[in-house]
Parts: C-alpha cells; structure tokens; sequence
C-alpha cells in the first residue's frame, strides 16, 4: 500500500458539469443532494457523462482480542463467525438490500475467531484469529496491518477488473465499534468517552464500562508515532482492510460510498495517510451511533440519509447506491430547457 498515490480529483470538467445540470429542465437546485452527487460523479470519472457500472459492497469480518473478556460488548464473540454464516446463507439486512438493488455483494473473512471450511460465496483474507486485546498490547503488528490493507486493496482490484466503478463496504465484528472510537479519539482529538457509544446494544451500567475500559487504553498506548501505527495498535483486521480497499479504490478513480460509523474510522485513517482520498467519497448517512456525526462534522461532509440506522453490515451504503444511480440518471437523461423548447427563466 505504501506506493500507492492518490491524486485530488481534476476540477478541470466542474464548470460545464455544473451548466449541464442548471440547464436541465427544473430550478436551479432543486434536485439538492443529487445534483452535488451528479457533480461529484462526473468529477470523479472526469466525463460529463458519468455513469454507474457494476455497484457493489464487501463486507469485511473480523473479531477483536478486546471482546473475548466481555468488558466492552453485550454480545458474545461466537456472534460474528454467526453472523458470517447468515451472510453466506443470504438471510441478513445487507443480503436483502443488495438483493433488491442489484448490488454484488462479497464476504470476506479477514480474521474472524473461527475456521471456515472453504464456501464458493467467502473470501479466505484472514489474518489471524482475531487481533490481540488492545488493553494489555497493540491489537496487531505493523506487519500484519500491511498485510491487511494490501487484502482489501486486492478485493477492491478484483471487483474494478470485473468492471465495477461503484464501490461500498460493510464490516461485522463483535467489539469493533470500540476498536472505531479509539481510532475516532485519535484522529479527532475527542475524548474517547465522547466517542464510545452503545455500539450492539449495551445499557447504562455495560456503556461506562466501556468507556472506562477504553480510557485506560488511551492511557496505556502514549499517541502512536503514525496513521499507520494508530491502525495496528487500536483497529481490527477488517477495518484494517476496508482502510486499504478505500484508498485503492480511490486510487482507481471510483466512487468509494461510506457506510457509518465503523467503516468512517477506516477512512479517518486513509484520510490522514492520503488526504485526497475525500474526494472519491460518498458519505451514505449519519449513523445513530455516538460519535459519527462528530466523525461526519471532523470531514466536513455531509451524508445523504438520516434513517436511524445503526447495523452496519454496509446497508446505509447499499441504501445509497440507488440514490447515486438517480443522480447520473438525471444527469444522462434529464431534457435540457433547449432540447425540451421549455422556456427558462428571464433573470
């Protein structure tokens, strides 16, 4: 990954992109988002003719050595490799939305606590068994977060091969919201307890456990010296992964759609290592869970949808790929005032 560059998205197109959309036939915007969405596709992809070839989402798994002790999470570790098996049988959220939209979806094992026998719907990345406890040492070493970016750089080239140019990530991972708020605390400078949330469910007395549990990480790893080393001490395997798979496919100029809160972490992360990776993004909606609008608000980005949702699993990307298709749709096929002979306006 260290050789990969990204370069900021060429503005050369973004006056004609943006007479293209003001001479369509409505008021000066008054399709809102969509039209910033339809500007920013056409940037990306530098046409006045974008279009969205291929969508799909990858959801990346992994466990965490902090959620083995219970201190963090109300739910058992064994919930991730579960739920790794529901995706596989196509019975969760993101199988039903991906479904119905039409969206290529991938599994990809990157160091769940569990030994998969090979199934033709999941990609073998592991790492390890899940990363070490964060408490006592560095959830991974710098070698093995290396290792994982490159894997999710490689199922990002695989997909961009087969011809998509439209990409979204998902993750599931028992005890990763608190490895994100670490991350989040890091790189915003909020304290954690700020940045922790309920994550899967947790109750009063379970959340400042949590957060407790989590200060005295802060305390215990003085700031890590890089982007990179943050990565390795406080993530996981699969937000290690989603970090790389974002700035690929930033660097193979597709549109990266962001999910919540966890997979926000990831960028924050390939943000601070390759600033203009921004440009490539889409930011899906605003997460019910504590601290992704301050994640939102510290990007200064603002997310297409406000659903409530919490899942992960990439649905609120994969909710927002068909609101990114609209705005190439309007884009492409939308009449013009001149080529529909409607009369525009006279100041």
């Amino acid at each position: 990954m260290s050789n990969i560059h990204i370069a900021p998205v060429s503005q050369a197109l973004r006056g004609a992109l943006q007479d293209k959309i003001d001479q369509k036939t409505k008021p000066p915007g008054s399709l809102g988002k969509l039209e910033g969405i339809a500007l920013q596709a056409g940037l990306v992809q530098n046409t006045l003719t974008p279009v969205i070839n291929h969508p799909a989402i990858i959801v990346f798994a992994g466990d965490h050595g902090i959620a083995a002790e219970g201190q963090v999470n109300p739910f058992p570790q064994a919930v991730t490799a579960q739920m790794v098996y529901n995706f596989l049988q196509g019975g969760a959220a993101i199988n039903v939305f991906c479904r119905q939209h039409q969206l290529q979806l991938t599994v990809v094992d990157a160091g769940v606590n569990h030994e998969f026998a090979p199934h033709p719907l999941l990609k073998d990345r592991k790492i390890g068994l899940g990363t070490q406890n964060y408490l006592h040492m560095p959830a991974m070493s710098l070698d093995q977060c290396k290792l994982a970016m490159q894997a999710g750089a490689d199922e990002v080239k695989i997909l961009h091969e087969q011809g998509c140019n439209t990409i979204g990530f998902g993750e599931m991972g028992i005890g990763n919201t608190s490895a994100a708020a670490l991350l989040m605390s890091h790189f915003t400078k909020i304290p954690v307890a700020q940045c922790a949330g309920a994550g899967t469910g947790s109750n009063a007395q379970q959340l400042a456990q949590k957060r407790a549990v989590l200060q005295q990480v802060v305390a215990k790893h003085a700031s890590p010296a890089s982007a990179e080393q943050a990565l390795a001490t406080f993530g996981g395997f699969e937000i290690a992964m989603i970090c790389g798979a974002i700035q690929q496919a930033a660097a193979l100029q597709m549109l990266v759609v962001i999910d919540g809160f966890i997979v926000t972490a990831a960028l924050l992360v390939a943000v601070n290592m390759q600033p203009a990776v921004k440009d490539y993004c889409i930011f899906a909606h605003c997460s019910e869970e504590q601290g992704h609008k301050a994640m939102l608000q510290h990007l200064e980005v603002t997310p297409l949808l406000q659903m409530d949702m919490r899942l992960g699993e990439g649905t609120g990307a994969a909710l927002a790929i068909p609101l990114i298709k609209s705005a190439v749709a309007f884009l492409d096929e939308m009449a013009s005032f001149n080529s529909a002979q409607v009369s525009n306006r006279t100041i």
